[in-house]
């Protein structure tokens, strides 16, 4: 590694830690040169696959479009950022561990309703009704009702999609 002061071409690593995620190692390095000091990270390099669009087009994963997803879904609603970076690395954990050079972008949807469904019922509701193009209320609910059935675990621990008056007059109960 070269010196950022004077350019010699050797460094000597003083001292090695793990960041606190351990994902980083952050190197202490002195340069025999100038004696100047610095420090350097190292992370893994690891590639994502393009993602394959509906058309047939294919570009490079946009992580921060990933961000941009999660975070228009749980607009205004009660999560905390560490469970949202939680749900964006489990997504980017899926799409390395798959291991393909090309993914579909149906699948990279998938996988983030995924996590959205373990996160919060209303962001989930409102990715699907985007990524699955519902055309009417119809659809809203036959979506709702199937999230229902799924996870009554996770309705005791989230905020209602539907409250109790509403569900009622609907026919449908609420647990």
């Amino acid at each position: 590694m070269h010196c950022p002061f004077c350019q010699h071409e050797d460094t000597r690593v003083i001292d090695s830690r793990l960041t606190e995620d351990g994902t980083t190692v952050r190197r202490r390095r002195e340069c025999p040169q100038c004696g100047e000091r610095f420090n350097t990270f190292e992370t893994a390099e690891l590639k994502l696959p393009s993602v394959v669009k509906s058309d047939g087009r294919r570009e490079a994963f946009d992580e921060r479009k990933l961000h941009t997803s999660f975070a228009r879904a749980l607009q205004k609603r009660p999560v905390s950022s560490e469970a949202v970076e939680a749900a964006v690395r489990a997504v980017l954990h899926e799409l390395r561990r798959i291991g393909e050079r090309e993914v579909p972008s149906m699948r990279v949807g998938e996988l983030v309703m995924r996590e959205l469904k373990g996160l919060d019922q209303v962001a989930f509701v409102r990715f699907a009704s985007v990524y699955r193009r519902f055309e009417d209320v119809q659809a809203f609910l036959e979506e709702i009702q199937k999230l229902d059935r799924e996870l009554p675990e996770l309705q005791r621990l989230q905020i209602p999609l539907l409250d109790e008056a509403v569900a009622k007059r609907r026919g449908g109960k609420k647990s």
